[in-house]
């Protein structure tokens, strides 16, 4: 839901106005921004809890923290303090209390980096007054799925009635896991397609590198990301890999086409949330509701509302990788930057990943949730075809010449990133080795290791 005011939207008579919102988002490649979304677990310092919305170290209070430092204006529900905006940047809730920053549109990696470090200052100001921590974690660590806070959200209330329908670990991809999410532009439909097909089919590479959630509930699991693999039994329907991708020419059609035969998780009218009783919003558009009709506004909602694992609006959103250590958070952002927004660079990265089929794909999605940067490919060993694609992303972002006020490229984003990647290693194996180790199995360990800290 916007921080501003809803306005009146075009009502929809057709498919092609849908798939028109897709052109429109179309730029030239000197226009081309990057946009990064951070989510964090916040928990409690002290026992690693997971903190509640309520109560004088709750989120309610650290919005509220926020609010009152001046930046930012509050949007409420109910009463309820839910987030906060600045006409360039928001900060979010996620279903269970994950902390989300979804920043301005930048030009470069140097001024996605300044506004990162400004978040962590701000947020690390106000945690000490209130007793918490924000792990670089995919998922939130110890507590217990059935214990894990809601926030006072009508979008999150809806979602979580339908999804103990549509999966088994639909509430744990709500309350628990958190990712970092890179947008990107694109110039026209041909461009977004191979954009598009790559973010998809590079989604098992994104998950071996940035493997990051190896313990969930207090204890160690088989997955090195276990947010990938709550993924898989979610919600059939709007998640996972897209076959249409890989295979036509008409993306934005296509995405349009697969759009509209989702279910709809409600219909926003004003403040209002309406439940549509699992219409997709192709029936919604031929026979509306009670009196309302499909609008521009809808369609726009609708789509924030699908989760596959890489995302079409009015940009290309890559969304497989878990959320990290501030230390690595831009090296996700940085990889796709330098493959994306270099032409030969993007021709390589499919020339590398475009021959897997499609149960391929799947398969590698499932062995690098589970062993990591350790998981074999169709062909060759997942290391190898993700350093392929680090040296790729490493000539496209010294191509594009960004330099710092000291003369670094944006190169020094993905560098912290390729070091793993050529040591064979994601930062669940780290965590892993500890746990095992001198932590013996222990939480207190992994939330001082995975605290932000200034």
């Amino acid at each position: 839901m916007s921080l501003s005011d809803s306005t009146e939207s075009p009502e929809i008579t057709s498919i092609d106005q849908l798939e028109a919102t897709f052109h429109d988002g179309a730029s030239q490649p000197s226009d081309w921004k990057i946009g990064v979304e951070y989510e964090k677990p916040v928990v409690d310092k002290k026992t690693g809890e997971a903190v509640p919305y309520e109560g004088p170290g709750g989120i309610g209070a650290l919005l509220a923290a926020l609010k009152d430092n001046g930046k930012w204006e509050g949007l409420y529900e109910d009463d309820h303090l839910i987030a906060l905006g600045d006409g360039r940047a928001s900060i979010t809730l996620e279903p269970g209390g994950q902390f989300e920053l979804s920043g301005e549109i930048c030009d470069s990696l140097h001024a996605a980096k300044e506004e990162l470090d400004r978040h962590v200052a701000e947020i690390l100001a106000v945690s000490d007054q209130l007793g918490i921590a924000y792990l670089g974690l995919g998922i939130t660590p110890k507590t217990a799925i059935a214990a894990v806070p809601w926030m006072p959200k009508q979008r999150y209330r809806i979602m979580r009635d339908i999804m103990r329908k549509t999966g088994t670990l639909g509430h744990r991809m709500m309350q628990q896991t958190t990712t970092v999410q890179a947008n990107f532009d694109y110039s026209d439909e041909r461009d977004a397609r191979d954009k598009f097909r790559i973010a998809m089919g590079m989604s098992p590479i994104l998950v071996a590198m940035t493997a990051n959630s190896p313990v969930v509930d207090g204890e160690l699991t088989r997955f090195k990301s276990y947010r990938a693999h709550v993924w898989t039994d979610t919600d059939a329907d709007r998640c996972g890999v897209l076959p249409f991708a890989f295979d036509t020419n008409a993306v934005f059609r296509a995405y349009t086409e697969y759009a509209l035969d989702v279910p709809m998780y409600f219909l926003a009218r004003g403040s209002r949330l309406l439940e549509l009783g699992g219409r997709t919003f192709r029936d919604f558009m031929a026979s509306g509701l009670d009196g309302e009709h499909a609008t521009l506004e809808d369609w726009t909602t609708h789509l924030t509302t699908l989760f596959p694992e890489a995302r079409m609006k009015t940009y290309i959103e890559v969304r497989a990788a878990d959320s990290q250590s501030p230390e690595l958070m831009l090296g996700t952002p940085a990889l796709m930057k330098g493959l994306f927004y270099e032409s030969d660079c993007l021709d390589a990265a499919w020339d590398i990943i475009g021959a897997w089929t499609l149960d391929q794909r799947l398969e590698l999605l499932a062995q690098t949730s589970r062993h990591g940067l350790a998981a074999d490919g169709p062909h060759h060993p997942v290391r190898d075809y993700a350093k392929e694609l680090v040296e790729i992303a490493h000539e496209g972002l010294r191509r594009q010449a960004k330099t710092n006020p000291a003369g670094e490229d944006e190169t020094i984003y993905l560098e912290p990133l390729a070091a793993l990647v050529e040591a064979g290693m994601c930062p669940a194996d780290k965590i892993i080795e500890a746990w095992n180790g001198p932590w013996h199995g222990k939480i207190a360990p992994l939330v001082a290791y995975a605290s932000y800290t200034a």
